[in-house]
């Protein structure tokens, strides 16, 4: 597998990209990012040694071109 890799679930409207590949529990910290509003649109999940593992996107449909959610939906 190729990284980053890109993957879109849209029952959760969530898009994540993957810098490595995660296996569970990997995550040992996630920080989220809120937007001018105060909404939490970014979470950055890091490594127990802070290696950015990856970054999930909430609420895509709204702030991704819908092209590239089409292609990559799972």
């Amino acid at each position: 597998m190729a990284y980053p890799e890109f993957t879109f679930d849209p029952e959760a409207d969530a898009a994540y990209v993957a810098f490595r590949e995660i296996g569970r529990g990997a995550a040992a910290r996630n920080v989220p990012v809120e937007d001018a509003a105060g909404q939490v649109g970014v979470v950055l999940d890091y490594s127990a040694d802070g290696e950015l593992l990856g970054v999930e996107i909430l609420g895509a449909a709204r702030s991704l071109d819908p092209a590239l959610l089409d292609r990559y939906r799972s």
